[in-house]
């Protein structure tokens, strides 16, 4: 029985996945790499911000630090965050349902902390969720299952009663070896990986909204 519920945010709960293959290629260019290779964002979307930011100085020669990488590509994506991104189809139907049958649920991401809660005060969302949980409070990210069980303790639930809700392949595959049922949701940047989450996890929603079945089944 499922008694809470963790959800990823960028490209699951906010529609803003392609803003950060674009900044990515903007940051290289804006630091003189005329041509970054068009894979580097699926490398760096598996890192937390302090690695995807040494992973820039060390992969292209960049004379910058790293404080100043993690400050510019904030800096660059505030905006959109602030006045922008939105939420996708159904994210408040969803939670409005989970609210009328009494489960908790929260906020796990690898986004810069500021931003995520730029994003979901503005979408008037942010003070539904019992915690935003992200590499501030777990600094080896979503490549370790620490911050889903930190999740899990948060809401009251054992792993195997907390819903994992991801986009990306590698949270998925953390999750799942972690012991925690999890809902696919199918995000057009992560196409290339859909076969394997399809796999991976126990159920698989193209639309939020869809997710009220896994309840209703249960």
């Amino acid at each position: 029985m499922i008694k809470g519920v963790i959800f990823d945010l960028d490209g699951t709960l906010l529609d803003s996945m392609t803003v950060w293959s674009s900044i990515d290629r903007e940051f290289l260019m804006e630091n003189g790499i005329s041509d970054p290779p068009p894979e580097v964002s699926d490398v760096v979307k598996k890192m937390t911000v302090d690695e995807s930011s040494q992973y820039f100085i060390d992969r292209f020669g960049l004379s910058c630090t790293k404080e100043y990488v993690i400050w510019r590509i904030e800096d660059m994506v505030r905006q959109r965050y602030e006045d922008q991104i939105p939420l996708k189809p159904h994210a408040v139907e969803i939670l409005d349902f989970l609210d009328s049958i009494g489960i908790p649920y929260g906020i796990a991401t690898a986004t810069y902390k500021g931003l995520a809660e730029a994003a979901l005060k503005r979408c008037g969302v942010y003070d539904r969720f019992r915690f935003l949980l992200t590499d501030v409070e777990y600094p080896s990210g979503k490549n370790f299952p620490d911050i889903f069980v930190g999740g899990a303790e948060r809401l009251g639930a054992l792993p195997s009663e907390t819903l994992v809700v991801e986009d990306s392949l590698h949270c998925i595959e953390t999750a799942k070896a972690a012991g925690f049922p999890v809902c696919g949701v199918y995000d057009p940047v992560a196409e290339a990986d859909s076969g394997r989450i399809k796999e991976l996890s126990d159920f698989y929603v193209r639309s939020l909204d869809e997710i009220i079945n896994i309840f209703r089944a249960n």
